[in-house]
């Protein structure tokens, strides 16, 4: 049996008098779009802020591409191969699409750009070159000089992505992607994150039922911190206690 690109052990965090998570175990397999579903406040983004390296757990370990990441900063996380978009779109307004992509490019560990403050910024070719490669992978190939202030709120959220895919990441989690989008731009998510996870692991956390089970190879329901089920999305849609817990609400 191949070891798991992600597999969190017994994850435990308490706040105050909360158990946000009690003993999780969590694993996701190369290849796969694993789904984290569950009703508001069941402790999905705070798993999501463990997993990710926003914050330390009580007890518990994370284990990532075969190493023992559990005490490891964000930063580190990503230079191994982990790559967040967050719920509240997180794009530096002010800059162009290219812009933010190339910071991304720029500040990955093997990018060797120098952004030596004597010649132009623009001047760093490649760098650019790769910053319109993933923009076009996101559907923003025209969108390469616009501010990104200015995208809609469906296109920052691909900005978002493009500057995740920047970090060439192995596992790429993301944390409710459609949170705000219209229908329109929903159905132009799913198609980008069916597209993506062709080349990428996925971990994707998101209240939009119709997209999880479209989406998700398998599905993890989280409530009141303890995962109650992992299966595959046909399992968990006629599971008895997901149904009552949350799915019941969606179907």
């Amino acid at each position: 049996m191949t070891e798991a690109l992600l597999d969190v052990r017994q994850l435990s965090r308490r706040f105050a008098a909360v158990d946000a998570l009690k003993t999780v175990n969590f694993s996701v397999e190369a290849g796969e779009v694993h789904a984290l579903i569950g009703p508001n406040g069941a402790g999905k983004t705070t798993f999501i802020h463990h997993v990710s390296g926003a914050l330390q757990p009580d007890s518990g370990s994370i284990h990532f591409a075969g190493r023992d990441v559990t005490r490891r900063s964000m930063h580190q996380r990503v230079a191994a191969g982990m790559a967040r978009s967050y719920q509240i779109t997180n794009v530096f307004r002010g800059l162009s699409a290219l812009d933010n992509v190339a910071l991304a490019v720029q500040g990955r560990a093997d990018s060797g750009s120098s952004f030596r403050f004597w010649r132009p910024v623009r001047c760093e070719t490649a760098l650019f070159d790769e910053a319109r490669d993933y923009l076009a992978q996101v559907g923003l190939a025209d969108q390469v000089e616009t501010v990104a202030g200015n995208l809609s709120h469906g296109e920052q959220r691909a900005l978002e992505l493009a500057m995740a895919l920047a970090t060439r990441p192995k596992l790429l989690l993301l944390d409710e992607p459609m949170a705000g989008t219209g229908p329109e731009e929903s159905a132009r998510m799913v198609e980008l994150i069916e597209q993506l996870a062709r080349h990428v692991t996925i971990l994707l956390v998101e209240h939009d039922m119709a997209a999880v089970f479209r989406l998700a190879d398998r599905i993890s329901v989280l409530v009141n911190g303890q995962l109650i089920c992992t299966g595959t999305p046909e399992a968990v849609r006629q599971n008895g206690d997901v149904r009552r817990a949350y799915l019941g609400d969606h179907l």
